[in-house]
């Protein structure tokens, strides 16, 4: 795993700030993790941290403090009520990613973690956001998209579907049109797309988030999609991918993240590990940790393995 601190990782006078604010009541803002990239094609950033509950906190509190969405509390925190923590309980903040395999611009989407990442034209940082994606049937698209407007206090037109939904569950009618405000299921901003029927949106139902419960619409935290909004231009290219394993080199150390339904059967080993990794004579894996990464499901990158020196191949090729 990589190495865990007991706070954000920032630099030593803004990690001090960030204590001190955690210590006096968590009044940290939920806004997006931004990573520098010392490489263009870096491809794992952050670091976890830990912590304390206090006793009228949920994980859904904590992970709301530090963007992070139900999944992400939930598998990383997996011996923690995810409703009732212990006051003074240690709770992970999952707040390390490799960054999903595609490419570094605007906006990426994974949709097996459920977390959006942001890379601005100028490639040199990376913004990271929780989401919430289409529940089972309703599913949000893969594939290549772009913004095509950005909408300020958008109003909400439901569906014929909306309506069918509304009134199987006896509930009494949704208007034909939702005027901006507290009851408009959008938020303040949205991101139109060019992906049939699917945006980007905020929620005026933040405890949902990081769970597979929309109609296929990406939905954001109402503050990180306020920090988001700015960011995002009109044509702004949108990448959707879904991968549950995600390998990454940090330096010569090879990560692996997991983030498979822990409902259905775990891939094999030698299907989640890409041949380009099993094959290569220049990488050392060790299976046994790729194992316990896939079986533990924590959606925290794991050290799998590590590049193999030249020394230690001609070594090899002498013994066998």
């Amino acid at each position: 795993m990589l190495g865990l601190s007991k706070g954000r990782a920032l630099s030593p006078l803004a990690a001090g700030v960030s204590l001190a604010l955690l210590a006096s009541g968590w009044t940290l803002s939920a806004d997006a993790a931004i990573f520098k990239l010392t490489d263009p094609n870096q491809e794992v950033v952050g670091r976890a941290f830990y912590v304390k509950s206090r006793k009228e906190d949920t994980l859904l509190d904590i992970g709301r403090q530090n963007n992070m969405g139900y999944d992400d509390m939930r598998q990383a925190n997996q011996k923690v009520d995810i409703w009732v923590p212990k006051a003074g309980d240690d709770v992970l903040v999952p707040e390390s990613f490799v960054l999903p395999d595609a490419p570094h611009q605007g906006i990426v989407l994974n949709l097996a973690e459920k977390r959006l990442y942001f890379y601005p034209s100028n490639g040199r940082e990376v913004a990271t956001f929780a989401i919430s994606v289409g529940r089972d049937g309703l599913n949000t698209p893969l594939g290549r998209f772009k913004v095509t407007s950005k909408v300020k206090d958008p109003t909400w037109t439901p569906t014929a579907a909306h309506h069918a939904d509304r009134a199987k569950e006896g509930r009494e009618p949704l208007p034909a049109v939702v005027p901006a405000g507290p009851d408009n299921p959008l938020g303040q901003f949205a991101l139109r797309t060019s992906a049939p029927s699917i945006l980007i949106h905020g929620t005026n139902k933040p405890w949902g988030l990081g769970m597979e419960v929309s109609r296929g619409c990406i939905r954001m935290y109402p503050e990180g999609v306020a920090q988001l909004f700015p960011m995002v231009s009109v044509n702004e290219p949108i990448t959707i991918v879904d991968q549950p394993y995600k390998f990454g080199w940090r330096g010569n150390d090879l990560y692996l993240e997991v983030h498979r339904d822990p409902e259905g059967t775990a891939a094999s080993l030698h299907d989640v590990v890409p041949a380009r990794l099993a094959q290569s004579p220049d990488v050392n894996l060790d299976w046994n940790a790729v194992k316990r990464a896939v079986e533990g499901n924590a959606g925290i990158p794991q050290r799998v393995g590590g590049r193999q020196s030249t020394a230690d191949r001609l070594y090899l090729d002498m013994i066998f």
